[in-house]
């Protein structure tokens, strides 16, 4: 088995300090293989944030991937904004702004989907696209192809916010080109399930994790996602944020198995009591 923890939208700045603790003994306490921050690791990119940020990066115990988002660029700041976007970002978190990792049985690859010029919306390039098919063309036979990036490549009806540009386009190649799982973040609403809306869709795995600390949770729990891969099968586990504050705790679990015809559900568990709480 192979164990990835996903979490996104941490947003230092306007973060919640008591659930710093608890979010990284969780995150530690899953033993994960790697974990994975689809993007704005700040509120407003600015250099202290950035540096909450990395620390708190650094106590995690197992490697991580990490992927920009768009509030990790400086929008108040127009001529940074525009000319070094990214500065704050390299010089505290990665060089890399989209990097892979290769885990037994899993490739993970990282994608850049901010715009500095439509800040909110994203955008999916056509040579990241081919970067990440490439990459899947050189997978092993059996192996899970799994992207990472902060904007939706689809939204819920009434989401308020604009689709990722190109992304239509880009779901069909990365469905031809193998690609079966995307994670990513950026609405702080949970949602895990194939592309449903796309007669491709079933092909490709869906994983939107909500936000891990930020005050902004829309009105859910603050949380992050357990992906166990076994075989042609993965686990996704919902851990959330107690009404105490004092831990994180599985909230539900979803099983999809991947087949000739893409993923079908082939199991959940019911939402927990919330009042249960288990600390890590």
């Amino acid at each position: 088995m192979t164990r990835i923890v996903h979490m996104s939208d941490l947003h230092f700045g306007r973060d919640r300090p008591e659930l710093l603790g608890p979010l990284i003994r969780a995150v530690n306490g899953a033993r994960a293989d790697l974990v994975a921050v689809s993007g704005d690791l700040t509120q407003r990119a600015l250099g202290q944030q950035f540096q909450a940020a990395a620390a708190f990066l650094k106590n995690i115990e197992a490697p991580t991937l990490v992927v920009p988002g768009n509030h990790d660029v400086p929008v108040h700041l127009p001529v940074s904004r525009f000319v070094r976007p990214f500065h704050q970002y390299r010089k505290w978190i990665n060089r890399d702004l989209a990097p892979v990792a290769h885990l037994p049985g899993l490739n993970v690859i990282g994608l850049n989907t901010v715009d500095p010029w439509r800040w909110q919306r994203g955008r999916i390039r056509s040579a990241a696209v081919r970067r990440a098919c490439a990459i899947c063309a050189e997978a092993e036979t059996g192996d899970l192809n799994i992207l990472v990036g902060h904007h939706p490549f689809e939204h819920r009806p009434g989401s308020g916010k604009a689709p990722m540009r190109g992304a239509e386009k880009a779901l069909r190649r990365l469905s031809d080109c193998g690609a079966d799982v995307i994670l990513s973040g950026h609405l702080h609403l949970w949602l895990a399930e194939p592309f449903l809306t796309r007669p491709f869709g079933a092909g490709m795995l869906q994983i939107h994790a909500g936000t891990g600390l930020s005050t902004r949770h829309r009105g859910e729990p603050n949380d992050f996602a357990v992906i166990d891969r076994e075989g042609d099968d993965l686990l996704i586990t919902r851990w959330a944020a107690t009404p105490s504050g004092n831990g994180f705790a599985p909230m539900s679990e979803q099983k999809f198995r991947r087949g000739g015809d893409g993923w079908r559900g082939v199991g959940t568990r019911a939402e927990a009591d919330p009042r249960c709480e288990v600390t890590a």
